[in-house]
């Protein structure tokens, strides 16, 4: 069943980043990933508020749909991708504002749990 759960949160998870990474770098007229930022920054956020649910929720969410969500490969391959194309300054922001945002969005979340579950 649990196999199930994460394998339902990953279908809803993997096309809405593709379509979140799409719509946020369509606005942008720059080499900065900022549809990878935004989906890991959000699913930094939704796992941050699905850590403290029972078991079956944080499978379905946590797993399943954030893991499909957010992408360290992506990440990691589009800053090399900078760093090698001579745009060092952007790879050196996209590694600081993942690693700040992201921890900062998972701190958010399990905040806004705690404060809700209390």
């Amino acid at each position: 069943m649990t196999l199930v759960l994460i394998a339902l949160g990953a279908a809803v998870g993997a096309p809405l980043r593709y379509l979140t990474d799409r719509f946020v770098q369509s606005r942008h007229d720059s080499a900065f990933p900022w549809g990878t930022l935004t989906v890991n920054i959000v699913g930094s956020l939704v796992l941050g508020l699905v850590s403290g649910l029972p078991f079956v929720w944080s499978a379905l969410l946590g797993t399943g749909f954030c893991g499909a969500l957010t992408t360290y490969s992506t990440f990691s391959y589009e800053t090399l991708k900078l760093a090698q194309s001579g745009a060092r300054f952007y790879a050196v922001m996209n590694v600081v504002a993942s690693v700040v945002a992201g921890l900062g969005a998972a701190a958010v979340g399990m905040l806004l749990a705690t404060a809700f579950s209390a």
